[in-house]
């Protein structure tokens, strides 16, 4: 338009020409936006288009590099695989050191996997949801509501509608214990229409072996197991390349054989061949994989799925949102750690007491084997000597015939000498025991015959005592599990509609998508530092406790609220008495329960004239006159009632006056200002007219007046010296039971410090005993 506007002076041919040049720029600007990519197209099977060559060299390179990842993480494995023998699910029959010889197992390891997982899941996931939700920022009825929303959405869908969810987070709680590593992945799925969290092993996820977290890792594998049906569902639906698949019998899997085993399955010889899915979070420069293009390009993320049997390419989708310049991967996968380990992996409990568990089961099988060889010796005998049935064990009570050379049947047999179970050998087996319940802490938590009678402070110490490692594990969980809520709501706002109407017990709910924004935070309903009922209880038990010690300083009734909260009492209003809501009363109720001491409340409808003048008339009275604090009370009420009177006449005041009103909107914080400063004038002239009314009442006889002067003030003093007497009590009776308190925490220390020093000595008479023993069967030997 700037040139058309330029010309407007040049002749008409110049003009014709510029306008031909005008009208062309509409043209090829028309043409640019004909080649520019459509939006549906960035979401697109990329695979679809390539060259099948391409294709072949980039799925041999990360096939190639998946092998490399596994195998660098075989040592791992293999841990993993023998620690799995430790459950003792499977009962073996074995041949050493000789046959019939036990093959029990302690589960010590089964015990602390089993235990953990019962206790985790009742926590994170309690039968009401596992989520809640924070407002981020300043709380609004606006915010509140929409906060209520997604927490009420997110757990009716995690609850009722992914029905997948209770189970494989039952089965992560004890796979997680074993591993030390499990995961999640949250996804959208298509073919269900909506959102998945799905359980995967350790063993099913492969990164390379110098990465430290998913985040910043560059190559995430799962490995997926499907069916040849399943693998052509997403081919129809256009998911994958429809390309021929060769089925392929799976690899040789350890950790999977060692699975199947202890559950006491086996593949037979007729099943459908699995198809293992390689799907690589990868990033990844395309162009460099061209014949005949060399240059080095910035990578991308990508997802791209190979079948691993044929090796052939059946999927490559972008893996970063269209409007993000950065290019940032999005995360499908959350990592769940047991203890956090040397890299990538965590440690469990396979890894930290699977040696105890291991020597645990050495000393229990020792200490069978001697019992049953003890019960049922062994030896020499004569060769000529002849016993009927001697392939047959004997019987109670059966006596059977014998062909003795010689006559003499003792002289015949040789007894081997076998010991009956050792005792220092069942004491070594009780501490092994005991170090791994204690790391793996399981062990039963003794609070005391006097637990109620025990000061707080050496009740919280012996709860962290014994809780310290879960509740390190649980706040590991805690933040798991908020990182998973966090890829479901980004994963909600992204697939419902504007509008989702649902339908729970009783009533008709809907969600907005754009509830799931910035200003609503979802986490766990878990609180991370309470992983147990039992410390819930202890700790709502001890704040009630510090409560009723000064109840004039906090809230009894919401301390027993929090009890039987922790608890898990339903219902509990039917149970607690309602508080007293303040209502507007008369000024003869409002004298008679100052008598009893009980607080005033004024109310702005009120008539404030006639409450002062009644409490006024009240106190003048000589049962009030004698009693300053009801006199007080009832003095601190009136000037309630002023300062009410003052705001309403100075708020009617400003209604009326235009300017007042402007400057409030325009002016608010000097609005305040003036405001206060006439509700002060207006409090003091009030003040002064009723102190002008009371100093112009008819005053009484001096001398009447002297004498009830005097018993005022013998009833103060003896007010006084009453409630001193009280505070006297109060102080002597807290230093008591201060005292009391301090000499049973010196008690426990004591009893605690005996119970080391008997069990250092027991620890030298065990050892003095196997060092005896040794020397014992040196000697023998």
């Amino acid at each position: 338009m700037a040139e058309v506007e330029r010309q407007t002076d040049l002749p008409e041919e110049e003009i014709n020409e510029e306008a031909e040049v005008v009208v062309e720029t509409p043209e090829d600007e028309e043409v640019f936006e004909e080649e520019q990519e459509d939006p549906e197209a960035f979401y697109d099977n990329l695979a679809e288009t390539m060259d099948e060559r391409t294709l072949g060299r980039l799925a041999s390179q990360l096939i190639q590099d998946y092998k490399k990842d596994k195998v660098s993480r075989a040592d791992w494995e293999q841990t993993y695989t023998n620690g799995l023998e430790l459950l003792g699910f499977k009962y073996q029959d074995q041949t050493r050191p000789f046959q019939g010889a036990s093959g029990v197992t302690h589960p010590l390891l089964a015990e602390a996997v089993t235990q953990f997982q019962a206790q985790a899941y009742k926590e994170l996931l309690p039968s009401e949801g596992p989520v809640r939700t924070q407002v981020v920022g300043a709380r609004t009825p606006e915010t509140e509501n929409q906060a209520q929303r997604v927490q009420d959405f997110m757990n009716y869908m995690i609850m009722e509608k992914m029905e997948e969810y209770t189970p494989e987070f039952d089965q992560l709680l004890f796979y997680l214990p074993l591993s030390g590593s499990t995961f999640k992945k949250v996804y959208y799925d298509e073919i269900m229409q909506r959102a998945v969290s799905k359980f995967v092993p350790a063993e099913d996820l492969v990164v390379p072996y110098y990465a430290t977290d998913l985040k910043d890792c560059e190559r995430i594998t799962h490995l997926v197991k499907m069916g040849e049906n399943d693998v052509l569902k997403k081919q129809k639906a256009g998911f994958y390349r429809d390309v021929e698949l060769i089925p392929k019998q799976p690899e040789k899997n350890p950790i999977q054989d060692k699975l199947n085993e202890l559950e006491g399955v086996k593949a037979s010889g007729q099943r459908d061949y699995q198809y293992n899915i390689l799907e690589m979070h990868v990033d990844l420069d395309l162009d460099e994989y061209e014949m005949d293009n060399s240059e080095k390009n910035i990578k991308v993320p990508y997802i791209v799925t190979i079948d691993e049997g044929s090796q052939q390419i059946l999927s490559i989708y972008r893996n970063y949102y269209p409007e993000d310049e950065m290019m940032k991967r999005k995360e499908y996968f959350v990592h769940y750690k047991f203890l956090p380990g040397l890299g990538f992996y965590g440690f469990g409990l396979i890894h930290m007491i699977g040696g105890l568990s291991r020597g645990a089961t050495s000393a229990l099988r020792q200490l069978l084997d001697a019992g049953t060889l003890a019960n049922l010796p062994a030896g020499f005998k004569s060769r000529g000597i002849r016993i009927r049935d001697d392939d047959q064990p004997f019987q109670p009570g059966e006596f059977r015939d014998v062909d003795a050379p010689g006559g003499n049947i003792k002289d015949q047999f040789q007894i081997l000498p076998f010991k009956e179970p050792s005792g220092t050998l069942f004491q070594l087996l009780g501490f092994v025991v005991q170090a791994g319940q204690r790391f793996a802490a399981i062990a039963d938590m003794q609070m005391g015959e006097d637990s109620q009678n025990r000061a707080v402070g050496t009740t919280i110490a012996l709860l962290e005592r014994g809780s310290r490692v879960m509740s390190a594990i649980h706040k590991r969980c805690y933040y798991a599990m908020r990182q998973e809520f966090r890829l479901l709501s980004k994963i909600f706002s992204e697939y419902l509609p504007p509008v989702y109407p649902y339908a729970v017990y009783g009533a008709d709910r809907a969600v907005k998508i754009q509830d799931f924004d910035d200003r609503v935070d979802v986490i766990p309903v878990a609180d991370p530092n309470i992983f147990s009922m039992s410390q819930r209880v202890t700790l709502a038990n001890e704040n009630l406790k510090i409560a009723m010690s000064n109840p004039q300083m906090h809230n009894l009734h919401e301390a027993y609220r929090r009890v039987y909260e922790a608890l898990g009492t339903r219902q509990i209003d039917t149970l607690l008495k309602p508080q007293e809501v303040p209502t507007p009363k008369d000024p003869a109720t409002e004298n008679a329960e100052a008598l009893q001491m009980k607080m005033l409340k004024a109310f702005p409808e009120q008539d404030h004239d006639a409450h002062i003048a009644a409490h006024r008339a009240f106190m003048a009275t000589r049962m009030v006159q004698i009693n300053p604090m009801v006199y007080a009370m009832l003095q601190g009420h009136i000037s309630d009632h002023v300062a009410m009177k003052a705001h309403g006449e100075v708020g009617a005041m400003i209604q009326e006056d235009p300017n007042m009103m402007m400057m409030q909107q325009q002016d608010p914080q000097g609005f305040k200002v003036q405001f206060d400063s006439m509700v002060a004038k207006r409090v003091a002239e009030i003040t002064t007219q009723l102190a002008q009314e009371e100093a112009g009442a008819q005053k009484p006889d001096p001398l009447v007046q002297l004498k009830q002067r005097e018993l005022d003030l013998k009833a103060m003093d003896m007010q006084r010296k009453a409630m001193e007497t009280q505070q006297d009590f109060d102080i002597k009776e807290s230093q008591f039971d201060e005292k009391i308190d301090l000499e049973k925490m010196k008690l426990e220390n004591q009893d605690e410090q005996s119970d080391e020093r008997l069990q250092v000595a027991k620890d030298k008479l065990n050892l003095q005993a196997m060092q005896m023993e040794q020397r014992n069967a040196k000697k023998k030997a």
